[in-house]
């Protein structure tokens, strides 16, 4: 098989791309590599990827937008998830949400300006025991309440 080269300049792809076949059933595990490696599926990169794999930028964008792991944007430096499921939303998980969206000025799907703090919602986190629940950067705050989000916050700002 003809080893495709990187034509980019980026010395993560460059290895990624050295790491890899040039076969269309790498596409999610390096995906997974670059969301890991910039926070998130930047264009370009997505490009050079599709290039690589010799598939469309369609079948990249496709794959990048159905899994709710990968990201079109930069995540802040604090993720912040809203459990919205079932057992969440009856304990009062929308008031957090509210509150969340309210104190960081930014709707969900957004990041702050300066890039500190993204808000997700979430429907399940698996945590119903401990509903209403958030997580930030993955660690599960459980029992929550709109004063318990405002003391992380203010601990995080």
């Amino acid at each position: 098989m003809e080893e495709k080269k990187c034509k980019c300049e980026d010395k993560f792809l460059k290895e990624l791309f050295k790491k890899y076949e040039p076969i269309k059933d790498n596409l999610i595990q390096m995906l997974n590599e670059i969301q890991d490696h910039y926070g998130y599926c930047p264009k370009d990169v997505q490009e050079e990827l599709a290039n690589f794999l010799g598939i469309s930028m369609a079948e990249v964008y496709g794959v990048v937008t159905f899994y709710s792991r990968f990201t079109l944007e930069p995540k802040g430096k604090y993720s912040i998830s809203v459990c919205l499921g079932t057992a969440c939303y009856v304990k009062g998980a929308q008031k957090i949400m509210d509150r969340l969206q309210e104190r960081l000025k930014i709707g969900e799907g957004e990041t702050t300006e300066d890039g500190m703090f993204s808000i997700e919602a979430q429907r399940c986190v698996g945590a119903c025991g401990l509903a209403p629940v958030f997580t930030v950067n993955g660690k599960v705050y459980g029992k929550a309440t709109v004063k318990l989000l405002d003391q992380v916050l203010d601990e995080l700002e």
